[in-house]
């Protein structure tokens, strides 16, 4: 097992050095000055060209990518245009908000896709199968942002149920129970669409070792039906669940971006539209590059959890 989980990080590495190159160019080649941004649309030409000269943006692409790319592995994002301030510094700051929304979306994705998976699995066709398919359905297909809107006016502005955005500091006087009452309404449209995509596959991966003869042998010896299930069925379905895990929280932190700006959450997905705006380069690349990362890195923990619970992948 330390042999493969080697192995993996050295793979790990090259996919890293790709994703820094993807992330570059796709940012800047985004159309659109920096140096107009920063100094407004009545900025003479010669100012202008003195900025991207001082910025280093006159220089060839891959020439400003090898000075990006010492600067990240020295751990130096560069300097945010727009706030004046180390990117690095503004993403950590934004990192905690982000970690915390997404991690109770991922709790409420595998605590009720898997659930509703299994339940859907043993009741096949029967009315709680035809239910939980319908709401998943309806979940899968509904766009966050939209979920977002609705769940603010329903449960913020009509019943005054939860606030209707920010996030209370979690070493204020309120603590924790104040980051809670904010957390509800994004962690759960946030949630909603792995959800969904966690129950329909945890039911058809269900389905599929329910059919098998060890099954069937367990039941034929008599064993309890929630044995059945939770030591036999789940255990092994669980093998091929684990990557869809992995897969929806990557998505989940991708779709912060829609969540925290609908929410006003003070995450790095808001921050990412702002920097957008503001065309602040530097600040994108950095936020986008540990977004990224953090999703490289979910599939290696991944990977080698789906491989400790089968030692069969080893060899592949």
């Amino acid at each position: 097992m330390a042999a493969y989980i080697v192995r993996r990080l050295i793979l790990t590495f090259p996919v890293l050095l790709g994703v820094s190159v993807i992330v570059f160019l796709v940012i800047s080649l985004i159309p659109g000055d920096p140096a107009t941004a920063i100094l407004g649309n009545f900025a003479t030409p010669e100012n202008v060209e003195n900025l991207n000269r001082s910025l280093g943006l006159d220089r060839p692409l891959p020439v400003q990518y090898l000075t990006w790319l010492t600067g990240v592995v020295q751990g130096d994002l560069g300097r945010s245009y727009a706030l004046n301030r180390p990117v690095l510094d503004e993403v950590a700051e934004r990192l905690g908000p982000t970690l915390i929304l997404a991690s109770a979306a991922l709790f409420l994705c595998v605590l009720l896709g898997v659930v509703a998976g299994v339940w859907a699995a043993v009741r096949q066709y029967g009315w709680a199968d035809r239910i939980i398919t319908l709401v998943v359905l309806v979940g899968i297909s509904t766009p966050s942002f939209f979920l977002g809107i609705l769940v603010i006016l329903w449960f913020a502005v009509r019943l005054r149920w939860f606030p209707t955005g920010g996030m209370y500091d979690l070493f204020s006087d309120g603590g924790v129970r104040d980051l809670l009452w904010h957390l509800v309404l994004p962690a759960a449209t946030l949630a909603v669409v792995a959800t969904g995509v966690v129950a329909r596959l945890t039911r058809a991966n269900m389905l599929e070792v329910l059919r098998q003869d060890y099954v069937r042998t367990a039941r034929a010896k008599g064993l309890r039906e929630g044995a059945v299930i939770g030591r036999h069925a789940l255990r092994n379905a669980i093998v091929n669940i684990v990557p869809i895990i992995g897969i929806q929280a990557g998505f989940v932190l991708g779709g912060a971006v829609y969540v925290e700006t609908v929410f006003q959450w003070p995450g790095i997905g808001r921050m990412l539209v702002d920097a957008i705006s503001a065309r602040d380069i530097l600040l994108v690349q950095g936020g986008v590059l540990v977004v990224a990362t953090a999703f490289v890195l979910i599939n290696l923990v991944t990977d080698i959890v789906q491989t400790a619970l089968d030692p069969r992948l080893r060899t592949g």
